[in-house]
């Protein structure tokens, strides 16, 4: 977990990982030169949960970086990832780590999420269950990120996450292409058991920088694992109209999209 200007969120954060059922695990959180008392309290959690790791960046050096410090003190032979303003169902940890034992062929394994606000839930994201293929890649990110458990050894065989400030935002999408194009596969379950936080602080977050970054993206798994030209195309134009649009008008799409 990369942890950044989030101390009104963290400890319910969390709180949502001590009350799983499957508790062999360790948290990594990794400070990314937060401004409030974000690390702090990540301090404080740790004086009371020895399965803790808490790291600091000595100055803020973006998701990629922060994630692959996380990486470079991991020992599980799975890991998970978190945001630092979301949410975990009791039972992912213990759904997803039974998934991966059991199917050995995936070193991936993700599942939809239920988006929510200071004022509810309003709406939940469908895909359609089982192994994404390069379709998948064309409409948007094949895995949802923040709910993924994936294989330390795949992780390790593409080096972690890339460090390139013309991936942040994106550096999700580009990690599965680099596992793909090393042959590994993921699969996509249908439950959701990841609750992320879409508030208008996220909202802001999707600038026009972050649309240019996920054409970028894009264009690297057109080179290296083929998705179509012509999905590629078509995103890039829809990405460059979105990144236009106002960000009233994004957010009522946005919302309208989801169920409200």
């Amino acid at each position: 977990m990369g942890i950044y200007n989030c101390a009104p969120t963290l400890q319910e954060a969390l709180d949502s990982l001590y009350a799983q059922t499957y508790q062999d695990f360790e948290i990594i959180l990794c400070d990314d030169g937060s401004k409030d008392n974000t690390y702090e309290l990540a301090l404080e959690n740790q004086k009371s949960h020895p399965n803790i790791v808490l790291l600091k960046n000595p100055h803020n050096m973006g998701l990629n970086q922060t994630l692959n410090n996380c990486l470079a003190v991991a020992k599980g032979e799975y890991i998970a990832r978190m945001d630092g303003d979301d949410l975990c169902d009791s039972s992912r940890f213990e759904k997803q780590v039974k998934f991966l034992d059991e199917h050995p062929e995936y070193a991936i394994v993700s599942n939809p999420m239920i988006y929510f606000d200071e004022e509810g839930e309003f709406g939940r994201g469908q895909v359609r269950e089982g192994e994404p293929g390069l379709d998948a890649f064309v409409r948007g990110t094949p895995f949802c990120h923040a709910p993924c458990m994936v294989r330390r050894e795949a992780y390790m065989a593409v080096g972690g996450y890339t460090v390139d400030k013309r991936l942040l935002r994106h550096e999700d999408y580009n990690l599965w292409t680099k596992m793909y194009a090393k042959g590994f596969r993921g699969y996509m379950t249908a439950e959701h058991l990841y609750m992320m936080r879409d508030d208008r602080n996220a909202t802001k977050r999707r600038n026009f920088r972050g649309r240019i970054n996920g054409i970028y993206a894009r264009w690297i798994a057109y080179k290296t694992i083929h998705i179509p030209f012509f999905g590629f195309l078509k995103f890039a134009i829809m990405a460059l109209i979105k990144g236009l649009m106002p960000t009233f008008m994004y957010e009522y799409f946005h919302r309208k999209k989801l169920g409200r």
